[in-house]
């Protein structure tokens, strides 16, 4: 079963039930990686490297 088929089965279920349907599939992968990619920053700027990334532009806009 891929993951359109497994979606359209737990919607059906939702339907049955009352519930919300489930986000699509992948809907929210770029966030996930968003999120990956500013713990790995974190942990760095708590270790005491440099920040990095949008950790830097935040520190850069709140010490104007």
């Amino acid at each position: 079963m891929n993951a359109i088929q497994q979606h359209m089965l737990d919607a059906y279920r939702a339907s049955q039930r009352g519930e919300p349907a489930p986000p699509l599939p992948g809907r929210h992968d770029w966030q996930a990686v968003r999120e990956f990619a500013d713990r790995r920053e974190f942990t760095a700027l708590l270790a005491g490297d440099r920040p990095l990334g949008r950790f830097r532009r935040a520190l850069a806009r709140l010490t104007r």
